[in-house]
């Protein structure tokens, strides 16, 4: 199975309107940057997007909001993100805020194939609403189902043609549990290689959860600095 394609534009030609789609990030760093390009490009709309956060208002998932093609955002952070804000209070977005915790763990469930576990997590809050609640060990806890998606997207640092993936450092942050997750995972990497170049010892996401996979190109590699005082 040839797993390889041309660019982004190619890997998601088939990614239509009313889709649900992982995309991988955290903050600004490790965002499937030229994929998302590709969407913004398709002019799709109605997608439901699950994210931990939604980009800035220029970046990242920013984008497809800026252009109004996201129904639906399920995230866990949204704070930085003013047209995010704006379309929440207007009611032209749908919402599902979802503790870090919870988010990661319903996305890990769904790659390992378990349909449901429990959290004391957001009990007693408005999370709980309609959730099934048992005890264990005199503590509440949640039922929460697994969050899977027709296409799951990452970005890696480096891939082979087998789609075996190495990320760099903190770039792996929900990007390992999403490529299990989604029916279609799309990678896209800074450095395609050829099989036997990785180290089957430092593979971080195996060939066998991607399904297409293509070298990126022009990253901005954004990173998220807080600035205390100015430089001497």
């Amino acid at each position: 199975m040839n797993k390889i394609f041309i660019n982004a534009d190619d890997a998601v030609k088939d990614i239509g309107s009313g889709s649900t789609i992982m995309l991988g990030g955290f903050g600004l760093c490790g965002i499937p940057e030229n994929t998302i390009a590709a969407l913004v490009k398709k002019e799709i709309n109605n997608l439901t997007c699950i994210s931990n956060n939604a980009g800035v208002d220029d970046f990242g998932l920013g984008l497809l909001l800026k252009t109004r093609q996201i129904k639906k955002m399920i995230s866990s952070y949204v704070g930085e993100n003013a047209e995010f804000e704006r379309q929440l209070l207007s009611g032209e977005l749908e919402v599902e805020l979802i503790p870090q915790g919870t988010l990661a763990t319903r996305i890990q469930m769904a790659g390992m194939g378990i349909p449901a576990f429990y959290t004391p997590a957001g009990y007693g809050t408005e999370i709980a609403n309609g959730k099934e609640i048992r005890v264990f060990n005199n503590k509440p806890h949640l039922m929460e189902l697994a969050l899977h998606a027709d296409f799951a997207i990452v970005k890696a640092w480096k891939g082979d043609s087998f789609g075996n993936l190495v990320f760099r450092k903190t770039t792996r942050n929900f990007s390992t549990s999403m490529a299990k997750a989604g029916n279609i995972t799309i990678a896209e990497v800074e450095h395609l290689v050829e099989p036997g170049e990785l180290d089957p010892d430092n593979i971080h996401v195996a060939g066998i959860y991607v399904h297409r996979i293509f070298q990126g190109k022009n990253y901005e590699k954004r990173i998220e600095r807080k600035t205390m005082r100015m430089a001497d």
